[in-house]
């Protein structure tokens, strides 16, 4: 029966694209030359939307001023508009045109706390001290979706292409709070392919097995009783103390896990004040592993030992899934395509202004590279063996759709991430041209998934081969709820200071020249 319903799948799918206009090979290249002439034609839009977004620094959950931008530049383009997906407020789904393929471009909006930097400048140097920053870059992935489907949907119109585009935002990324939630409520059911874009510093793409985990974010809270800590300390019940047997507990058990696992907390409620024994105290965790059985056994270890934690201390426990990120699969079918894009759109040709503050800011953060790249790599395969580090959500829609994520060049070389460094370029020339050679790519590629029936076929093939033994079960529930209340009271403390430095493009040319910095500015000139 699953073999049957493939079958009609993959008939619908190419005689719906096959009712298209027939384009030859030239053809479409001809179009896809005039899509990323367009894209270059429209640096100054993704210029101002890659600054604009840097400038409004918000982090997950709290991206109000960004989502509310974007949607406002879509709809003066024609998209539709829903808000408020999954219960989140900052995220939505926008859509135009009709008809199948249905491609799905996406990118993340949220940035670091305490990673607020003046952009151009080489040296640690924030607009507001303590106040958060893209010290990651998310402020560049949706200027470059925004200006490649727009040069897309010029050439839909005029041409007759059928087919439906839904950009979308990756809410919270740092918190692993969305994709899963949408994955899980349906928007991508009748998606064709997902395109999504991420910072890097290198123009690149992936297929198969990613490096680095997936996730399970967990809140653990501790329920107790309060009492004078030196006057009747016998008559408390410390959470507190919960907490930090449960940490205690979980840091002997990772002499015993796998040890391309990754897992880190915070103690996000501590107690009150020293001398009142804590009534209540949590603690947030992120068990990473490679593979999904290893997140679901190290969750359920975390569980016990919680569980313990309580039961020496007498208090009560709960825990909350806050999120969750399954491990990343890229389709390679799509990915070859798309690297065929990029070997046609190559690297932006770097100034010297550019190097001197890339050269600068490295040495500056003792890094061993040497510049901005030059080269292009290789198509990237799976690792020849597992590989640990980060993780991403975008893991989640890899196993709900067939799905790749471009990497483009709108960062420096050789920095740490999640710090202030990784903001200094992020409002420069180096993003502009960064961002705008990402945009070429995602538009050749569009116009490829939109013309090319065997490219969905082969992708949609692959799909079914890769999710064939392995079954996508979401880590959260259906009773999970995004908790959008993380952050709030940080923004709260910043934002009114932050409003000062909003990008007004109508005033200015550049984020830059609104703050007055020179580029670069390196220590020392």
């Amino acid at each position: 029966m699953k073999s049957y319903a493939f079958t009609l799948f993959l008939f619908l799918l190419v005689f719906t694209v096959a009712a298209q206009k027939k384009y030859s090979k030239k053809q479409v290249e001809k179009l896809k030359m005039e899509a990323i002439e367009k894209v270059a034609a429209n640096g100054k839009l993704a210029q101002v939307m890659n600054d604009k977004i840097f400038s409004f620094a918000e982090l997950g959950f709290q991206e109000f001023e960004t989502s509310n931008y974007l949607t406002s530049v879509l709809e003066e383009n024609g998209f539709e508009i829903e808000k408020g997906i999954s219960g989140i407020e900052t995220a939505w789904m926008a859509k135009w045109g009709s008809g199948k393929p249905v491609i799905a471009i996406g990118s993340d909006l949220d940035c670091i706390p305490k990673a607020s930097q003046k952009p151009g400048v080489a040296y640690h140097d924030p607009l507001i001290e303590g106040a958060p920053g893209h010290g990651e870059g998310h402020n560049s992935g949706q200027a470059v979706n925004v200006v490649a489907a727009l040069a897309v949907k010029e050439i839909m119109e005029r041409e007759g292409i059928q087919g439906t585009l839904l950009l979308w935002p990756g809410v919270a990324e740092e918190q692993l709070g969305s994709k899963a939630y949408f994955a899980r409520d349906g928007y991508f059911k009748d998606v064709d392919a997902c395109l999504f874009t991420h910072v890097s510093s290198n123009l690149s793409t992936t297929y198969g097995p990613a490096r680095g985990t997936g996730l399970v974010s967990v809140l653990f809270s501790f329920d107790g009783e309060s009492a004078h800590s030196a006057g009747a300390p016998w008559r408390g019940r410390s959470a507190l103390d919960a907490v930090e047997l449960m940490n205690i507990g979980w840091n002997f058990k990772r002499e015993h896990i796998h040890p391309l696992q990754r897992s880190h907390y915070v103690v996000v409620d501590g107690g009150d004040q020293p001398n009142v024994v804590p009534s209540k105290a949590s603690v947030w965790y992120y068990f990473r592993e490679i593979t999904y059985k290893g997140i679901k056994e190290n969750f359920e270890s975390g569980l016990k030992i919680a569980e313990g934690a309580a039961l020496m201390t007498n208090t009560k426990m709960n825990s909350r899934i806050l999120g969750s990120a399954w491990p990343r699969h890229f389709n390679k079918p799509i990915a070859e395509r798309m690297y065929d894009n990029i070997k046609i759109v190559g690297l932006p040709e770097w100034s010297e202004n550019d190097q001197t503050l890339a050269k600068s800011l490295q040495k500056e953060v003792n890094s061993n590279a040497n510049g901005l790249r030059s080269k292009l790599p290789e198509l990237g395969a799976p690792p020849r063996s597992p590989v640990s580090g980060g993780s991403d959500d975008i893991g989640d829609i890899s196993w709900t759709v067939p799905t790749v994520t471009l990497r483009f060049p709108a960062n420096i070389p050789g920095l740490q991430g999640h710090h202030w460094s990784n903001a200094v370029a992020m409002a420069t020339p180096i993003a502009h041209k960064g961002v705008v050679s990402g945009a070429k790519v995602m538009a050749a590629t569009m116009l490829d998934l939109l013309l090319d029936a065997q490219l969905l076929t082969d992708a949609s093939t692959y799909f079914s081969n890769q999710t064939k033994e392995t079954q996508y079960t979401p880590l959260i529930s259906a009773e999970d709820v995004p908790p959008t209340y993380i952050n709030s009271e940080i923004m709260a403390q910043f934002r009114e200071e932050m409003r000062r430095y909003y990008y007004d493009e109508t005033k200015y040319d550049s984020y830059l020249e609104q703050l007055g910095i020179k580029y670069p500015t390196v220590r020392g000139n």
